[in-house]
């Protein structure tokens, strides 16, 4: 008895021959799945996706329209399949590597707020004079001029004030990080 075509199996399958079906499968399942293996480079996904192929061969029944080889036709399945994946994996490696750039910038949102809160605290134990001049001049970024009439000092009281009160924001924070390291 000759062994049928992969076309006259598709014609059974068509007409409701679950066995054609099936000896299609058994004829091309492992030619697929080496096909598959070599774009996605591990046979537990080849077969994965192999598995994929036919079941949209057996979803998509009237797909197929006899003008190529089925061979072909499985092999074309099998290659969109494989690149979907690819690409789909790719998405994620780059979600992953994003998400790690997040983690990052993060990671640098804490440190610079943490800074923040130090700084806060520090300037908190500032004389008021020193600390409206450290407002006006390095937050507020006023002029001597404008940081002079809102506290009614003279520019070169205003220069002064700013130095001292640097100075003395200067030595706690050197303080602080003192006691931090001890």
């Amino acid at each position: 008895m000759e062994e049928k075509t992969d076309k006259q199996l598709y014609r059974e399958f068509l007409l409701g021959d679950n066995e054609s079906f099936e000896k299609i499968v058994i004829r091309h399942k492992n030619p697929v799945i080496y096909f598959i293996q070599r774009y996605v480079k591990n046979l537990d996904i080849a077969e994965d996706l192999a598995q994929d192929v036919f079941v949209y061969l057996l979803v998509n029944k009237k797909n197929y329209k006899f003008e190529y080889s089925l061979k072909t036709y499985l092999y074309t399945i099998a290659k969109s399949k494989s690149l979907n994946y690819i690409k789909r994996e790719k998405r994620i490696v780059e979600l992953d590597e994003n998400q790690y750039e997040d983690s990052e910038e993060l990671e640098e949102k804490v440190f610079k707020n943490e800074k923040s809160e130090n700084l806060k605290k520090a300037i908190k134990k500032l004389k008021v004079d020193y600390q409206n001049a450290i407002y006006l001049a390095d937050i507020e970024q006023l002029s001597y001029r404008e940081i002079g009439h809102i506290l009614k000092k003279t520019d070169s009281s205003v220069k002064v004030l700013i130095h001292r009160a640097r100075k003395a924001l200067e030595k706690i924070i050197v303080e602080e990080a003192y006691k931090y390291e001890n």
